[in-house]
């Protein structure tokens, strides 16, 4: 499957930021993970990092899948809000996602920090705006039952808007807690730092065949070379629909994005916070250091790969037009302009785990609008698992969990 269009943005500025062989022999390791994306490098990182013999592979270069074509807006609210997923799965695992979104936030900030990862990563506050008054009562609820969880939140109405921004809207939820990063320079950089812990990675290597064993699974590549690992993990993003049954893959979606040229001026953007708003079609906005802005959303349900991309003219005016009825005077002209397939589940949490059918493979699938978030908690969750420690949040992200 195309994962994305053409020419995402991360892609095109940065290249080819580092060279990987294809696999070209047997190898023996404890885990083999397939996917050379951001959810892979996270895995593949803190799997290295435990003392895990660990092997990875893509069937592209390194990077280049979902991941290129993420608008990397790291937030920890799910896409469900707190108020709707407690009446779908429970109060106890619902405010127990939401932390763990939140910690993930800070543990990517504290990994770069510690591994001194040149990816743009920046802190970045985070305004979540209401499209109509009668969503304000709603907002109010969201508020007081995150700050119960101890997640610090600001109610903004029209009037505080109004003074921060060039735009009005009913009310918004204001929040310190969000970031930013480079994906692309972020996945290589972990890949790097857990290289130097023992990783194998190898792109440009596809697995044609899997054969599971009482103890052990058995992969082969395009080339006839063999992987046997005591235990598999498939971080191969949205394509996993291809080895999973019974909608475990989740619906997929097309999303769309922009990035500007670099402007000269970002004045009127208060402390040029991540924008995103309420309701469907989605909008999203963001800036960059070197002062592009990133517009996304008008999500699609996803039929096939030429579909979503000949929409991308047309949606990249509409997000044009959004934009500008938020920012009026700003100037900004389109420099890319690309489309992705992301999944979306119905309580809006990633699927984590071990599906029926696969007793010797981890699936780490972060679905919705915050996956880099779920892949540090996948990459926790899995690590955990293998190394025999119980982890009691793993049932937050099971495969076959109820939701009503």
């Amino acid at each position: 499957m195309d994962l994305t269009s053409d020419y995402p943005f991360w892609r095109v500025r940065n290249g080819l930021r580092a060279n990987y062989p294809a696999l070209d022999r047997d190898v023996v390791c404890d885990v083999v993970v397939i996917g050379g994306g951001i959810t892979g490098a996270l895995v593949g990182f803190h799997l290295a990092q435990a003392g895990v013999v660990t092997t990875l592979v893509d069937k592209r270069d390194i990077g280049t899948g979902s991941t290129s074509g993420s608008t990397a807006l790291l937030q920890y609210e799910v896409d469900v809000p707190l108020r709707q997923l407690i009446r779908q799965i429970g109060p106890a695992r619902a405010n127990r996602s939401y932390q763990l979104c939140w910690d993930a936030l800070g543990k990517i900030d504290s990994l770069v920090k510690k591994l001194k990862l040149r990816c743009e990563f920046e802190k970045r506050p985070s305004l979540f705006l209401a499209r109509s008054a009668r969503e304000i009562p709603e907002l109010r609820k969201e508020l007081q039952l995150r700050r119960k969880l101890g997640i610090p939140l600001d109610f903004w109405d029209e009037s505080k808007i109004k003074k921060h921004f060039p735009f009005s809207r009913p009310a918004a939820l204001f929040s310190e807690d969000g970031a930013q990063v480079d994906p692309h320079r972020l996945t290589h950089g972990l890949l790097a730092a857990a290289c130097e812990r023992g990783l194998q990675v190898f792109d440009r290597t596809g697995i044609i065949h899997f054969k599971s064993h009482p103890r052990s699974v058995e992969l082969t590549t395009g080339d006839g070379c063999k992987i046997k690992a005591r235990r598999l993990v498939v971080a191969a993003g949205f394509e996993s629909k291809n080895y999973l049954r019974g909608g475990g893959a989740g619906k997929l979606k097309s999303t769309y994005a922009l990035i500007s040229e670099p402007v000269d001026d970002l004045a009127g953007w208060y402390r040029r916070s991540l924008i995103w708003e309420s309701g469907s079609p989605y909008l999203y906005l963001r800036t960059t250091p070197e002062n592009r802005i990133i517009v996304g959303g008008e999500d699609e349900d996803f039929v096939n790969p030429k579909k979503r991309d000949a929409l991308i003219p047309q949606k990249t005016r509409t997000l044009v037009r959004k934009f500008k009825k938020l920012f009026p005077g700003q100037k900004m002209e389109v420099a890319y302009a690309w489309a992705g397939t992301f999944g979306e589940t119905r309580d809006g949490l990633a699927r984590i785990g071990k599906p029926a059918r696969w007793p010797h493979a981890y699936f780490a699938l972060g679905y919705g609008g915050n996956g880099i978030t779920y892949s540090v908690i996948a990459a926790e969750l899995i690590r955990d698992d293998f190394l025999g420690r119980k982890n009691p949040d793993a049932a937050i992200f099971a495969f076959g969990r109820r939701v009503i």
